[in-house]
């Protein structure tokens, strides 16, 4: 019974912390436009995202510093 003590306020503030994550979620947009990633992926025309996923850059090229 004295478990309940530490267990219930701990609980609480889990509750609370995961509130206060999915908070800041909604307020940075996490969850906007959430399609549009489905549809990205179908685009055969969509720009990659990272520079190792575009098939006209070589690695060498990569490794180049710019003048």
């Amino acid at each position: 019974m004295e478990s309940l003590y530490i267990l219930v306020p701990l609980s609480v503030l889990v509750v609370l912390a995961v509130l206060g994550l999915f908070r800041w979620a909604l307020q940075e947009g996490q969850f906007d436009e959430l399609n549009d990633e489905g549809r990205r992926i179908l685009d055969v025309d969509a720009s990659p995202l990272d520079i190792d996923q575009d098939p006209s850059v070589s690695p060498r090229q990569e490794s180049r510093p710019s003048a």
